[in-house]
């Protein structure tokens, strides 16, 4: 995973992203490195529109919250009608002490 963070950081900084540059970002987070990963980590992001691949990466991320929230909603309303019930079935057994 820090393979593809310090290629992302590279180019979020407007860096290119090459083998020399991902080794520095690497060593200078203290991580050791690997040259063959480096290698290939440079050769798949050869021709890849970064920002693109970002883009359809997050929409679905965002999405979901959205779709998510009015089931959340839905669920709580049920819950606060119970509580309402029992908080007047213990008014009524209360009320039905004071009479004996």
């Amino acid at each position: 995973m820090e393979y593809i963070y310090a290629a992302m950081l590279l180019h979020k900084a407007g860096q290119k992203v090459d083998e020399a540059s991902v080794k520095k970002v690497l060593e200078a987070a203290g991580v050791k490195t690997d040259d063959a990963r480096v290698k290939a980590l440079v050769a798949a992001l050869d021709g890849v529109n970064i920002d693109e691949a970002i883009e359809k990466a997050a929409m679905p991320v965002m999405a979901a919250p959205a779709a998510a929230a009015p089931a959340a909603e839905e669920k709580k309303e049920p819950k606060k009608k119970e509580e309402d019930k029992k908080t007047e079935e213990q008014a009524a057994a209360g009320l039905g002490a004071l009479f004996g």
